[in-house]
């Protein structure tokens, strides 16, 4: 949410040299506002340096974001708090929740007067350690002031470490709901509003710099009062004024990407630790009291392909250890990480391995082979796109064909494509695990009409294979 400088670098082109391939775009994560806001969020708070290096004219609050009737409302005040005159919102999933790849999707309505600056972004994981903006920034809906203008613009720094962006817009009836949305690969970032295409940017081998967009990226929305961009000229008759969100949905393409940060408390079973308050980025809890031979297990996480995976771990720790991986209580071991002293329980960075994995669902494994370190969360994420699959893989897709549902998201009822086998017994499970159906699907069909909003794992057994698709409800 930087000054956009449009047409900075003339010579990408707006037009790709071959077909936009099909994406296989499955539902990954999605925050519909229907019961509340989720804890995947961290609400950033004041002024910012700099007025959140805009000159921002707001003093951003948590009060000031709450849900009606299923949407996100962010409400900026004409109201003297903190020094400033207005107030408003600024929420992120910043150690919460971060993807590499995707489709990036909101369904926003938004107020349009002089001085208002709504935004739904991304910026790199790797903010906290190299800055802006070579950590990368994408807006994938930026609207200022009046009028029906909405901007879409990448933002990094170039090879020659200087600033660079380059942006694109289109104009639509910003005051009513659409769904503004970029699909992000190896080699693209397009911009999309209610699913047509308006912008584009080739980010293919890092050209001029652009290797920030090949990390992971979190998400941001806000509502900005003034600044740099939209000037100093506010309509103060217009307040308050609020910013709708209907849904927030990242979908990733199963057949290339997959990224899945786990929290450390999750775990499905342990021995020895436990859980303190940590002061990491989006707070929370980590797993401390870490000794020798303790471990941490985390159930049915589902490896989508064959292929080399990163494994990322969040730790502290004062005189350093050693962490060791595993799959399904050590029958497949994927070796050690060395961790550092760090400087103190409550210092955190981030060491990682690379390792091969083979497509299937397991219970990963954490093991202390030297305590002495805090955990706060790990994550795995696939690693290369765009190449042919393995036989290994093609036959791991076709097995995963075997039982597939649909729509997602689903309002009041499920069709399932399986076996006459799979069908005969079906059981649902809520993001608690908590079981809410057990029973056959009847002619293909299941009502879910009664489930409350949220996600759900069904799961489905065809001639001894298991089969868990998550799906949402409305």
């Amino acid at each position: 949410m930087k000054t956009i400088k449009l047409g900075l670098l003339i010579f990408f082109s707006m037009l790709s040299a071959m077909a936009v391939q099909a994406q296989n775009w499955q539902l990954v994560w999605a925050d519909e506002f229907t019961n509340g806001i989720s804890s995947d969020w961290v609400f950033e708070t004041g002024t910012g340096s700099g007025g959140w290096g805009n000159n921002e004219q707001e003093y951003y609050r948590q009060q000031n974001a709450t849900v009606s009737n299923g949407q996100l409302v962010i409400t900026a005040k004409h109201e003297s708090y903190g020094g400033m005159n207005y107030t408003s919102a600024r929420m992120k999933t910043q150690g919460k929740k971060s993807w590499r790849y995707g489709k990036i999707e909101a369904r926003i309505a938004m107020p349009s007067f002089q001085g208002i600056w709504p935004a739904f972004w991304m910026l790199g994981d790797n903010i906290g350690s190299v800055g802006w903006p070579a950590c990368g920034e994408l807006d994938i809906m930026e609207h200022i002031n009046t009028g029906g203008t909405v901007y879409g613009t990448a933002h990094w720094s170039d090879n020659n470490n200087a600033y660079a962006s380059y942006g694109g817009n289109t104009t639509t009836t910003v005051t009513s709901f659409h769904s503004y949305s970029i699909e992000w690969d190896a080699s693209f970032v397009r911009w999309f509003v209610d699913g047509v295409k308006y912008h584009e940017i080739n980010i293919a081998n890092g050209v001029n710099g652009t290797s920030e967009f090949q990390n992971n990226f979190f998400i941001l929305l806000n509502l900005a009062v003034g600044g740099n961009w939209p000037g100093f000229t506010i309509d103060n008759n217009a307040f308050p004024a609020n910013m709708y969100v209907d849904y927030v949905r990242v979908y990733q393409d199963a057949g290339t990407a997959f990224t899945k940060l786990v929290q450390a408390e999750s775990y499905s079973s342990m021995l020895g630790v436990q859980t303190e308050t940590t002061t990491d980025t989006g707070g929370g809890l980590d797993v401390g009291w870490i000794d020798t031979n303790d471990w941490m297990a985390y159930n049915s996480i589902t490896v989508p392909t064959t292929g080399s995976y990163l494994l990322e771990y969040r730790v502290a720790s004062v005189g350093g250890g050693t962490l060791s991986a595993d799959l399904n209580a050590g029958s497949t071991v994927l070796g050690t990480v060395a961790i550092p002293a760090t400087g103190g329980w409550q210092n955190w960075t981030t060491v990682s391995k690379t390792v091969t994995l083979n497509a299937g669902t397991y219970n990963f494994g954490i093991f202390a082979a030297a305590g002495g370190w805090n955990l706060n969360w790990w994550r795995i994420t696939k690693q290369g796109t765009g190449r042919l699959s393995t036989p290994e893989e093609t036959a791991a897709l076709k097995e995963e064909s075997r039982f597939d549902i649909y729509p997602n998201p689903a309002t009041t009822e499920l069709n399932i494509i399986s076996s006459e086998e799979a069908q005969k017994k079906i059981r649902i499970m809520g993001s608690n695990g908590a079981e809410v159906f057990n029973g056959r699907a009847f002619n293909g069909k299941i009502d879910i009409s009664n489930l409350p909003g949220g996600m759900y794992i069904i799961h489905a057994v065809d001639n001894g294979k298991s089969f868990n698709k998550k799906f949402l409800k409305k």
